[in-house]
């Protein structure tokens, strides 16, 4: 399991998730968290070789939750994605899901890092 820390531009640093899952085959990133009850650990890490857009859909998802797109440690977009209908989309190389609430407070531009694995 690893770690999600976030780092505010003004601010001290805070843990989101002290146990999260990694996706790091290519079935379990196709999976996410379709057909769950609940989050692996407390958080879903998605990390990808390099950066593109990621596309997001909560189909089968029934739970909202918040999605982190990263690029480079670097926040590039944070939203609130609807259980079933939700949808979002940004570049980045990872991506973390996070239970709704979760990351209230996290901004673009803010840092974010996974700690504990080799991504």
């Amino acid at each position: 399991m690893a770690r999600v820390v976030h780092r505010p531009a003004d601010g001290d640093d805070r843990v989101l998730a002290a146990d999260a899952a990694v996706a790091d085959s290519l079935l379990a990133k196709a999976r996410g968290l379709m057909f769950r009850r609940s989050f692996p650990g407390d958080a879903l890490v998605f990390p990808f070789d390099g950066v593109a857009a990621r596309t997001l859909h909560m189909v089968a998802v029934p739970f909202d939750i918040d999605a982190v797109w990263l690029r480079d440690g670097r926040v590039e977009r944070v939203a609130r994605l609807s259980a079933w209908t939700g949808l979002g989309r940004a570049p980045s190389d990872t991506v973390i899901e996070l239970p709704a609430g979760a990351a209230d407070g996290v901004s673009e531009g803010d840092e974010v890092r996974v700690e504990g694995t080799e991504i």
